[in-house]
């Protein structure tokens, strides 16, 4: 089919789901006017709805509507600002592209480089296989860390600590008059921002955003369109444009930034968001940048309105673990996906995808997922990937779980997270240690275990917490391995009061509780790279 139009000036700018940056600042519409030499006129901007990428996994409907909304409303935005733009609803996103080409006949197209991998390998593959026109991938602006020395290729291993104090030096947060120092006198607050929650604790309610006739349009495509997705659009009131995004961080500057360091990693029964931002869903797709996020809570701490503690883990969350989190998917490439380290291949229980277990905080947080797409970091490290250590289940299948689940969830932040963080299947690449607790810890930062039928402090026996006994199992089975880690001292040490006859009872529960666990693995991830 011969394109309609034979306008050899004109630029497609081509602008992912996840690139909803300002239009005044975004790369792609700035490198397609420098192309056209200041000729808006020529540009026209391209989104394309590709179903091969919403349909790679089941992925939660809340999870869809807010891309397909948030993207929609991005593109109005354009419109309001005197861009051409248009929104293609296609199989694929190489689809989507060759309709736009056989329609408009534009003769470059300028992309920025996809977060994920498999569509950036699309992006390349579009790039030398695309013969009608030039095709240009310009680097992804959303991230900071190309800025700086991290950007330096480096192959020994970097911790966060280090590559969060570049971050803080370069960018000048939180620092002392002389650009070294910290204010404060440290790094990190980390050890004030631990505590349990208060026995009558109030958290402010997150704002909510009712959704217009362009969101109730595409709640009703969504579950026309994904009818077996999981989850569901109902009570959908997440931010899906720039200012609602931008409301939704001031609530959160002035009702929790206050309190939420001390209780960052607190979780709660009546309550998954405590005094936590939400605004990872909206921040991954672009909708709010992060620098300016961090700058915005430095100046509430600069005004006397916020400690420190709760400021600076806000800022080490943004600018050091989220940047920390590309950074080492970008040098990971596609090897951390299939990443085993410790040869674990138990599939996934099937309570992760129903909720019913007599696990209270699993049943709690699982629930809670289904119903509205999110978790908290700690309630998602020390609960979920917890769990999922201590019980063997294979890293990929978590990973595929985290990605459908997630408002949230894009395959950089996930495998990084989960696969290397959470489960340390990557040999300790990106987190040094494996993340995992007894029920103690569950206890003691939560009020989930109150009326649950587990008892947190017992570890062997019919009413002991299944997270002790996987716990002490894991350390008894890997003992060599762990006591090899010097962060792992004080968990191998623990094994110093369990006698040979205790050890061989847990050894046995162990393996009876999971034996008797009913199993789903998933859908495989297959993600739009046709």
């Amino acid at each position: 089919m011969k394109p309609i139009n034979t306008n050899a000036n004109l630029v497609s700018a081509w602008i992912l789901n996840d690139q909803l940056m300002d239009p005044d600042k975004h790369p792609t519409l700035q490198e397609a006017v420098r192309l056209t030499e200041g000729r808006r006129d020529l540009v026209r901007v391209v989104m394309i709805e590709s179903h091969r990428h919403f349909s790679a996994l089941p992925y939660h409907k809340k999870r869809l509507a807010l891309i397909i909304s948030a993207g929609r409303h991005f593109a109005e935005e354009l419109r309001s600002k005197g861009w051409q733009v248009d929104c293609i609803s296609a199989e694929s996103f190489r689809h989507g592209l060759r309709k736009h080409w056989e329609t408009h006949s534009w003769q470059q197209c300028v992309t920025m480089r996809a977060a994920e991998n498999s569509t950036s390998e699309l992006q390349e593959d579009l790039k030398s296989s695309f013969k009608d026109a030039a095709f240009e991938i310009i680097p992804n602006g959303q991230f900071y860390w190309p800025q700086t020395e991290n950007a330096k290729p480096t192959t020994k291993n970097v911790v966060m600590e280090n590559f969060y104090r570049i971050m803080r030096r370069h960018f000048q947060l939180l620092m002392k008059d002389d650009k070294k120092s910290p204010v404060g006198d440290q790094w990190n607050f980390d050890a004030d921002n631990r505590k349990p929650l208060p026995k009558k604790h109030v958290s402010p309610d997150y704002p909510k955003f009712e959704p217009d006739e362009m969101t109730l349009d595409i709640l009703k495509f969504v579950n026309s369109e994904y009818p077996d997705h999981i989850g569901t659009t109902n009570d959908f009131n997440l931010p899906v444009t720039r200012q609602q995004s931008e409301i939704a961080f001031e609530n959160f500057l002035d009702h929790r930034l206050n309190e939420f360091g001390p209780y960052e990693d607190a979780m709660s029964q009546a309550s998954g968001t405590l005094w936590h931002s939400m605004m990872s869903p909206v921040m991954n797709l672009g909708l709010i940048d992060a620098l300016e996020m961090c700058r915005e809570a430095e100046s509430r701490y600069r005004s006397g309105l916020a400690p420190i503690n709760s400021v600076e883990g806000f800022i080490r969350q943004v600018i050091g673990w989220r940047e920390y989190m590309h950074w080492q998917y970008c040098r990971t490439s596609t090897s951390l996906r299939t990443a085993n380290k410790w040869d674990h291949s138990r599939p996934l229980p099937q309570f992760w995808w129903d909720g019913q277990t007599d696990m209270a905080c699993l049943k709690t947080i699982v629930s809670r997922l289904i119903d509205t797409g999110y978790n908290h970091h700690i309630e998602r490290l020390m609960v979920l990937c917890n769990y999922a250590m201590l019980a063997g289940i294979n890293p990929e299948a978590v990973a595929n779980w985290f990605l459908t689940m997630y408002v949230d969830s894009h395959d950089w932040v996930v495998l990084t997270n989960v696969i290397g963080m959470g489960l340390n299947a990557d040999g300790g690449k990106i987190a040094t240690k494996p993340y995992i607790a007894s029920g103690a810890y569950i206890h003691k930062m939560s009020d989930f275990c109150s009326g649950c039928k587990y008892n947190p402090k017992q570890r062997t026996g019919p009413d002991a917490c299944p997270f002790n006994t996987l716990y002490w199992n894991f350390l008894i089975q890997n003992e060599a391995t762990l006591r090899s880690n010097p962060r792992m001292g004080p968990n191998v040490l623990g094994l110093r009061h369990i006698s040979e006859p205790e050890s061989i009872v847990i050894q046995k529960e162990a393996d009876e509780y999971l034996n008797n666990l009913d199993f789903y693995d998933g859908p495989e991830y297959q993600p739009d790279d046709e």
